[in-house]
């Protein structure tokens, strides 16, 4: 399972680098693109649970640093309003 980067644009432009511990990132999220926050949030939980359950799958725990990953989207998601603009500048 390669170790995947995607860096995002929240609504405020302050840019982050996230983690994912698999590329199933990309099936949910395409770099160059933006999305409503709760697109994006929910888009983030998908993608980051079935990476951890990848992680599971092959050595019998789920990835914490992904856990870890997702309360901080969800966390800082809090922060603005459903529809504002979340930008997915690049995975890899």
């Amino acid at each position: 399972m390669p170790e995947m980067r995607f860096t995002i644009r929240w609504p405020d432009g302050q840019e982050e680098s996230c983690y994912s511990p698999s590329s199933v990132v990309t099936e949910f999220l395409s770099a160059d693109t933006t999305y409503a926050l709760s697109d994006f949030v929910i888009r983030s939980r998908l993608a980051l649970d079935k990476a951890s359950g990848r992680v599971a799958a092959k050595y019998g725990y789920r990835c914490s640093r992904a856990e870890a990953q997702l309360d901080r989207i969800e966390a800082q998601a809090k922060q603005f309003e459903d529809t504002a603009p979340v930008q997915c500048l690049r995975i890899g």
